[in-house]
């Protein structure tokens, strides 16, 4: 019999400099991987602040409106109140004479100012008579102006005395310094920028030409007549560019002293002297030509300090609040007839084609009614389905069927759902379009798989020891599931539910293939009557030209992140109720 010589393992390999440097490659490693994972915690959360700071900061805007005060005679048998709003405007502003001028008034107005007062006489609590005292709503281009979405008005006071005298429709203003200087030198930046802009396109053009005339040589005949007639109009074009860019450049470099003309696409300047705003037409460094927008006082000289130049960088051209309005906006401003209150219309009001008074109430409701149906068939048939698989199905191919395809229909994309409704639901059984009806079922079908597996997860969590215990004392088969097995799994089960309930919450493709989509103002009134959802909603509003709808769209994302919140509460007092230790 050999003896078995058992060696022991160097010692070295534990405790030299070898076992040192591989101790310290592992802790290495184990402190980059945490570091990693610090790393990847403090992107997450500083996305997700960063989302919900954007959100919540567009929010904040949407939470109050504004209004202007004015009087306005109101009829006691009135019931044309736009045409009241429009009167007391006249009375208002009676300097702004002509179409053009009264059609810049009427646009400072949102309609809603005329549904409030038609709103206010069937409750009984309009007043009538003359000078009435009102608050009327402001359009939503006026009120993104007063928000600063068009830019900020720069003021610069005055610092030298102001000379008017009349010119014409308008009036020269003179002062002893270089009070205009800032103006003459922005509106020469403009220029430079437009000159630089026609000589890109000047060298464009000769791009275009230098190709066209290298192709020349392999043509003939009426393809080569006609390029050379592109070329010769191409040469026009680059000929007519370069006399724009050059006729630029000699008004930026003129005189200091001659008066530079102002255009609708440079900014705008305003100055505020004796109670009017002018508007300057032409501007050098210590003169300028001004039109008035809102009528002086009188038309006498202000010294240092009581008279201000007013700044707007962006272009008239290029916002949709024109500078009579700002001149009036920044008027009735400084009177204090501009109040800010908060917008409790958004919950008030369901959709419309006019941002200030577009509301979420339709589509508030709307998912209400659609969760209510959702909830009411996904719960009850996914937790008996899971009863069923789970406690009494027999283990055979139809069952490993059934279950590969739950499996299978919880990673189906949410649009087939919306084609299954459509086809089976609409245009087979009926259901009325566009209906929380129609929508629940869709999404029923959508979060049946999901509240499937979770439940069928909750109820095998149960230890079978409760299983063997409720039969040991003699409970049935149905008495021990139900009496025993579904309250302790009943946990688990409200929070599959609610996580199904969430995702079918904020699903908008499956509500789009069944007619959701449509503009509806009303609100349901049941599952059957004609509705949209928040999800909706937020897409419709996200698809406007309007950029007051932005801030709505912002609310109603808010408000969907709430509805989400307290659905979620729901779950965890459920849950807390339900739950049992052992």
């Amino acid at each position: 019999m050999t003896d078995t010589v058992q060696t022991s393992p160097d010692a070295s390999f534990h405790s030299g400099d070898a076992a040192k440097a591989r101790l310290r490659k592992r802790r290495n490693a184990e402190t980059r991987l945490r570091a990693y994972g610090i790393i990847a915690i403090t992107l997450a959360a500083l996305a997700l602040v960063s989302l919900l700071y954007n959100i919540f900061a567009r929010t904040a805007k949407a939470a109050s409106e504004h209004y202007i005060s004015m009087e306005a005679d109101i009829a006691p048998d009135e019931d044309n109140f736009l045409k009241v709003v429009k009167s007391a405007a006249k009375e208002a502003f009676p300097y702004a004479s002509g179409r053009k001028n009264r059609r810049a008034i009427y646009g400072l107005f949102s309609d809603g100012a005329a549904d409030d007062m038609r709103r206010a006489a069937e409750e009984g609590t309009l007043q009538t008579g003359d000078a009435v005292p009102m608050r009327f709503l402001m359009s939503d281009t006026a009120d993104l102006y007063m928000r600063g979405e068009f830019g900020k008005l720069q003021t610069q006071p005055g610092p030298n005395a102001l000379t008017i005298e009349p010119e014409g429709k308008g009036f020269t203003l003179r002062t002893s310094g270089d009070a205009f200087a800032d103006a003459l030198g922005l509106a020469r930046t403009e220029l430079a920028n437009e000159a630089a802009t026609l000589r890109r396109q000047k060298a464009r053009q000769s791009v275009g030409i230098e190709t066209l005339e290298k192709r020349l040589s392999d043509l003939t005949g009426p393809e080569r007549d006609d390029t050379l007639a592109q070329i010769e109009g191409f040469k026009a074009k680059r000929d007519q560019l370069e006399t724009k860019a050059n006729a630029l450049d000699t008004l930026i470099t003129g005189d200091r002293d001659t008066r530079l003309k102002l255009s609708n696409r440079m900014a705008s300047f305003f100055v505020a002297a004796n109670g009017g705003i002018l508007k300057l037409t032409e501007v050098a460094a210590d003169t300028a030509l001004a039109t008035p927008l809102v009528p002086m006082e009188s038309a006498s000289g202000v010294g240092g300090g009581d008279w201000s130049l007013r700044i707007l960088e962006r272009p008239e051209i290029g916002r949709p609040v024109k500078d009579m309005q700002v001149a009036i906006l920044e008027t009735l401003k400084s009177e204090g007839r501009i109040e800010e209150i908060a917008n409790w219309r958004f919950f008030s009001l369901s959709d419309s084609t006019q941002p200030e008074i577009a509301g979420i109430k339709g589509a508030l409701i709307g998912s209400m009614w659609t969760m209510l149906v959702t909830f009411c068939l996904a719960f009850p048939i996914g937790v008996m389905a899971a009863i069923y698989l789970e406690e009494f199905a027999p283990r055979n191919r139809w069952t490993d069927f059934v279950e590969v395809n739950i499996n299978n229909l919880a990673a189906v994309p949410s649009i087939v759902f919306g084609l299954l409704g459509l086809a089976v639901f609409i245009n087979f059984f009926g259901t009325p379009r566009s209906s929380p009806l129609a929508g629940g079922l869709v999404l029923a079908l959508m979060t049946l798989p999901t509240v499937i597996i979770a439940a069928r997860a909750s109820i095998r969590a149960v230890p079978p020891s409760i299983r063997s215990a409720a039969l040991g004392l003699g409970a049935s088969k149905t008495q021990t599931v139900f009496h025993h097995v579904l309250p302790l799994a009943m946990p688990g089960i409200l929070t599959g539910t609610i996580i199904g309930m969430a995702q079918a919450l904020g699903e908008t493709a499956p509500l789009l293939m069944i007619g959701m989509v449509a503009f509806i103002t009303a609100v349901p009134e049941g599952i059957t009557d004609s509705a949209t959802v928040l999800p909706v909603q937020v897409f419709n509003w996200a698809n406007a030209s309007e950029r007051a709808f932005d801030m709505r769209t912002a609310a109603a994302i808010a408000v969907l992140l709430l509805f989400l919140v307290v659905m979620n509460a729901i779950a965890i007092i459920l849950r807390k109720q339900f739950e049992r230790r052992w």
